[in-house]
């Protein structure tokens, strides 16, 4: 069974997240942070995972602890439910538009950790959510999964498309990179023995 239980208790934050990488797309999430549960929903649904996100944190200083722990704990959840890595396609891409939008996104689950977000917001805000902690959420989440994400936006009006269609092109890459590939087997996807 590919799933995980991260507990992530700071002086800042305290999150409990339970996730299911063969799941169906079901998701109970409070962050404390609305338009942040909004997306992680967003990528519980299109990348078919069963997530589960309770998070505590001191958003009466600022909202970036508690959007860099979930993306932190997020990784993580995905690096223990994936175990040894066998077996996986360990890279996935999808290009999403989303209206007036299109965003891309490519994970590389292979053990070196990098991020790379070229949002073009020109708010501070989107939602309830600080715009600029966007960048924050993924740069957490490839830390904590051991891997690179690439998003970028390459047109759209809609801030809120923008970051959308990021998190939707997230989901349905990391589907991709986790998802077994028979022909695999039980072989690391690594030319190098170790990832």
């Amino acid at each position: 069974m590919r799933r995980a239980l991260i507990e992530r208790n700071t002086t800042e934050t305290q999150i409990r997240l339970k996730l299911n990488l063969d799941g169906r797309g079901r998701y109970d999430i409070s962050t404390g942070i609305r338009f942040l549960d909004h997306m992680l929903e967003l990528v519980a649904r299109h990348g078919a995972f069963d997530l589960t996100i309770k998070a505590d944190g001191d958003l009466d200083v600022d909202q970036h602890h508690t959007v860099e722990d979930v993306g932190i704990a997020l990784g993580e959840a995905v690096s223990t439910a994936l175990g040894t890595r066998r077996g996986i396609n360990r890279a996935g891409s999808f290009i999403m538009p989303m209206d007036e939008t299109l965003a891309v996104a490519a994970i590389d689950l292979g053990g070196r950790i990098h991020s790379v977000v070229e949002l073009k917001l020109r708010v501070k805000k989107v939602g309830d959510l600080q715009a600029e902690l966007v960048n924050d959420f993924f740069d957490g989440f490839a830390q904590g999964a051991k891997g690179n994400v690439h998003l970028k936006v390459l047109y759209g009006r809609s801030s809120h498309h923008h970051v959308e269609a990021c998190f939707k092109a997230f989901a349905r890459a990391l589907r991709a990179a986790t998802a077994k590939d028979p022909r695999m087997a039980r072989m690391l996807p690594s030319t190098k023995g170790l990832l």
